[in-house]
């Protein structure tokens, strides 16, 4: 194959690439002409309501006479506020990410011995067989670990002696088993990763069955194995916010459409983490960090709001930046005034910036939040409510804490996992209908041409394949 690629010229490869843009480009009017709801949005950008949840609901405005109204943003899990539950569990200075895994898997709040022993049977359950780790992980290192956790989830297929049967008990048992082995796997590619291709020492731990979820993924990441309860607290915050988020984000939707298929836990997992890695979703948390580092590089002083916002007004007009015009951290399709999420995560990001020696940074993003309004407005001519998202103070947490930046969105993952797995519960108890949206086809009939009588491209690679020459 490498062969036949290089045989092609670079300008025949252009070639061919205007060819299949030329006959696979779909023309914005032709959106309206049909009244298709591109990207399942309404006109407004709010979501074509699809199915019905029990699971979590996201709430950003009311319809008051048609027209949206925007209000302060509101994340719900079960019928509990989450921003509720992560302040009790502040309050009470205990983890709560296991806490929410109940909830969001079992429907109801866990007394304390529930959550005890919940909590133990995770800690067991993190183990994987020996034999997995060396022959679907060391044996295969990957450059982007949600590629590989994505492969090694699929890889655990192999290994369920019960892998198909989508029974309640079953895809319950296989739910438990991934919300505990995910963040094991994800640590694991990692350390392989660093030795494959970072050129770095590769160090693994045994399991601590005393650990949380939090503590156990930091001691796993760091050489010394040693983490602060602060951090681990750090840590265990962005896990309970990022556990849920709805049915129809794009990673949930796609993890239930696969769902409704009939397919096992694994492939429909696997596909959920092969939407949260896009850049658009889950990839959007590098995004803000790769942006402030940019900004960092060309802007005198990060803390002069009036420079910052130059740079911001260069990055919308594409003249700054990676070119897409983008703010990123800005902006949600469900939240206006604020998102719940990121209001949590600035909070520990002021209270612990200045400690760990990310003062600026905060300052930085601070400033990005109030300005970027209205220079989108200015630039874009956008006047709707524009609020920073989640994405724009998880990476400053996962900084401060020392993560790097290739486990920003395996982090953001290992949380989701727990949502994932209680909406396709969901979808196999009620769900019922495989899920077949329409498209309609826009191209013009035409009659099938003989090979003779084809117009010749002049696009023929001179290739011979080696085992003739």
């Amino acid at each position: 194959m490498a062969e036949f690629i290089s045989s092609i010229s670079h300008s025949d490869i252009q070639s061919l690439c205007d060819e299949i843009l030329k006959n696979n480009l779909i023309q914005q009017d032709d959106y309206k002409r049909f009244e298709v709801k591109r990207g399942l949005r309404n006109a407004d950008g709010t979501g074509v309501m699809t199915g019905l949840t029990r699971v979590c609901s996201v709430e950003g405005y009311y319809i008051d006479d048609g027209e949206r109204v925007p209000k302060p943003g509101r994340l719900i899990y079960r019928g509990i506020d989450m921003s509720e539950i992560v302040e009790g569990c502040k309050a009470e200075n205990r983890f709560g990410f296991e806490e929410v895994a109940w909830l969001l898997l079992f429907g109801d709040l866990p007394t304390k011995e529930q959550l005890d022993a919940f909590t133990r049977v995770l800690a067991e359950a993190r183990e994987l067989p020996d034999e997995f780790i060396e022959d679907l992980i060391m044996k295969a290192p990957s450059r982007n670990i949600m590629n590989k956790v994505a492969s090694s989830v699929l890889g655990l297929y192999t290994f369920d002696e019960n892998p198909d049967d989508t029974s309640l008990e079953n895809v319950l048992r296989q739910s438990i088993q991934l919300i505990a082995q995910i963040p094991t796997i994800m640590s694991y590619a990692y350390q392989v990763k660093r030795r494959a291709f970072d050129h770095k020492s590769m160090y693994i731990h045994q399991n601590n069955l005393k650990n949380t979820m939090a503590e156990s993924i930091l001691r796993s990441i760091r050489s010394d194995k040693k983490f602060t309860d602060e951090e681990a607290k750090i840590l265990d915050t962005c896990m309970m916010i990022h556990a849920e988020h709805g049915g129809g984000n794009n990673s949930t939707f796609t993890t239930r459409c696969v769902s409704s298929t009939g397919s096992d836990t694994y492939s429909a997992i696997a596909a959920g983490i092969g939407a949260l890695k896009g850049p658009r979703h889950g990839g959007a948390n590098i995004k803000v960090y790769e942006m402030v580092k940019d900004i960092k590089a060309h802007v005198g002083d990060v803390t002069n709001e009036g420079e910052v916002a130059d740079y911001l007004a260069k990055i919308l007009n594409k003249e700054a930046g990676d070119g897409s015009g983008l703010i990123y951290g800005m902006g949600h399709a469900v939240y206006t005034l604020s998102d719940p999420r990121a209001v949590l995560l600035k909070k520990d990001a002021q209270k612990y910036s200045k400690k760990y020696g990310y003062e600026e940074d905060f300052i930085l993003l601070d400033t990005i939040e109030r300005v970027s309004p209205e220079l989108f407005c200015k630039y874009k001519g956008i006047k709707k409510k524009i609020c920073a998202n989640v994405d724009l103070y998880s990476g400053l947490i996962y900084s401060i804490l020392n993560i790097p930046e290739e486990l920003f969105t395996p982090l953001f993952m290992s949380a989701r996992i727990a949502g994932w797995s209680a909406h396709r519960l969901e979808e196999i108890i009620s769900g019922g209908k495989i899920m077949r949206p329409a498209y309609k086809n826009v191209s013009l009939p035409r009659p099938f041409v003989p090979i003779g009588d084809r117009i010749d491209n002049h696009i023929v690679p001179d290739y011979i394949p080696s085992e003739e020459r």
